[in-house]
């Protein structure tokens, strides 16, 4: 097609385009600070054009098709980067809160055995001495007071992970719900622009793998979600709901029938799960084995001497439950009368001999192979070097993010100045087809008057 009407098509096509691009720009400048927004562009082709004879006309411009930019591989390294990120994020927080209660191996339950073993240093020149002997069950009732606090501590924070992983579980429910319905709208589209819809998805999902290890599997139907074990979370606009159940005192996590708590290895829940499932009974065994330990061997000692009034000795410390289990959160003192202390081994108010017994303890091996204040160090030990690994690789989990992040950016995210230029770009472009018009207006006027006398107006 030629002349003054072909001319105008063209002008027209070149102003429809250049006012969608102005209004996909000004998309993007609007959206330059929301989460998860994905730049659009607009893709633009020249028309087909009319062939007349040897000669091929232009028949103007047209817009194929408004485009997010994004990677979908780089989609999928965030989801696993956040997953790994989020779980030792979780660990972190959580060891960090045990080691207060095991900050080190001088304080707490550490210096609370040297300082009843101390004690009964003290007592051995002087036995029969009522003060020092009071001293000695100071001592024990100290140790025993804080065997029972942290055994409580860990309790409690075990509890509150127990609460987190049941809420976390409602958190994953309600983001798979949401991802479903979105899936069922972008079906509705069928084939429509799906951009909006697409980022939201892709939002939700990176929401969800801050809490879960997560996989997403395009099929014909949309997109399905599964752990890593294989349970599915969403099936195109369909989503499968997780339970939970009281196994042992804690929340399992079920997919239907199926218990799912073992087998989840990314995102918070894991990091939970991790914690309160095998860092924190880890802890309380060995705290466990030292209380058992240390009263079973105390209450021995004692047993092989006499007290100020020439008796047997009995029992300082309560006999720990069988196996051990709950000793720490047991632990109590049994004597309450200084005098019932045997520190005699020969009967008479002025021996001392049973205190050597009562004090080699201290340097007897427990069920482990080290003495008390080993074993505890032990524990000091093991936690602050879980944290510092963990803190390690939280670190360097939060550079790979971030560094996955700034790569989105650069080909997702919305750069203003570069918007602008296209902004100034579009409007010139805008403005030479708005004058292309305005002069074949003319022309076309000056035909349609041309040989009359008066000019139609």
């Amino acid at each position: 097609m030629s002349g003054l009407s072909g001319s105008l098509s063209i002008a027209l096509s070149a102003l429809s385009v250049s006012q969608q691009e102005i209004a996909t720009t000004s998309n993007n400048v609007a959206n330059a600070n929301t989460p998860g927004y994905s730049r659009q562009r607009s893709v633009i082709t020249a028309s087909e054009p009319v062939i007349f004879g040897s000669f091929t006309f232009g028949t103007g411009v047209v817009l194929q098709k408004i485009e997010s930019l994004r990677s979908p591989i780089l989609e999928i390294q965030l989801n696993q980067a956040t997953q790994q990120q989020s779980q030792l994020d979780t660990s972190l927080g959580q060891l960090q809160q045990l080691q207060v209660q095991f900050g080190s191996a001088s304080s707490g339950i550490g210096a609370d055995i040297s300082n009843f073993f101390n004690s009964l240093q003290q007592l051995a020149p002087d036995p029969s001495n009522l003060a020092l002997r009071q001293s000695v069950l100071t001592a024990a009732g100290k140790l025993a007071t804080d065997f029972n606090t942290t055994a409580q501590s860990l309790q409690t924070q075990r509890s509150n992970i127990d609460l987190n992983v049941v809420q976390s579980v409602g958190a994953v429910n309600t983001l798979t719900a949401q991802i479903a319905s979105v899936s069922q709208q972008i079906g509705g589209l069928q084939g429509g622009d799906a951009s909006s819809l697409v980022d939201t998805q892709t939002a939700l999902i990176r929401q969800l793998s801050a809490l879960v290890d997560v996989s997403v599997i395009p099929t014909d139907q949309g997109i399905t979600l599964a752990t890593s074990n294989g349970t599915t979370l969403v099936s195109g606009s369909q989503s499968f709901a997780l339970s939970t159940q009281t196994v042992g005192g804690v929340h399992h996590i079920l997919s239907g029938a199926t218990d799912i708590t073992g087998t989840l290895t990314g995102g918070s829940l894991a990091g939970l799960l991790q914690i309160r499932d095998q860092e924190i009974p880890n802890l309380g065994t060995s705290l466990d084995q030292i209380a058992a330990g240390l009263a079973t061997n105390l209450n021995a000692a004692n047993a092989k001497g006499t007290d100020l009034n020439g008796a047997a000795g009995g029992n300082i410390f309560a006999p720990p439950p069988l196996r051990g289990v709950g000793a720490a959160a047991t632990f109590t003192v049994s004597l309450t009368n200084p005098a019932l202390i045997a520190a005699s081994s020969d009967g008479s108010t002025g021996s001392n001999g049973n205190l050597a017994l009562l004090s080699a303890v201290a340097t007897t091996p427990l069920a482990n192979g080290q003495t008390p204040i080993d074993s505890y160090s032990s524990i000091v030990f093991k936690v602050g070097n879980d944290t510092a690994n963990t803190s390690a690789e939280a670190d360097a989990s939060n550079l790979i993010v971030q560094q996955l992040q700034d790569q989105r950016g650069s080909i997702s995210g919305v750069s203003l100045d570069e918007e602008a230029a296209n902004l100034i770009q579009y409007q010139a472009t805008y403005q030479a087809a708005a004058r292309v018009v305005s002069i074949v207006s003319s022309l076309l006027s000056d035909a349609v008057n041309l040989g009359l006398d008066a000019p139609v107006q």
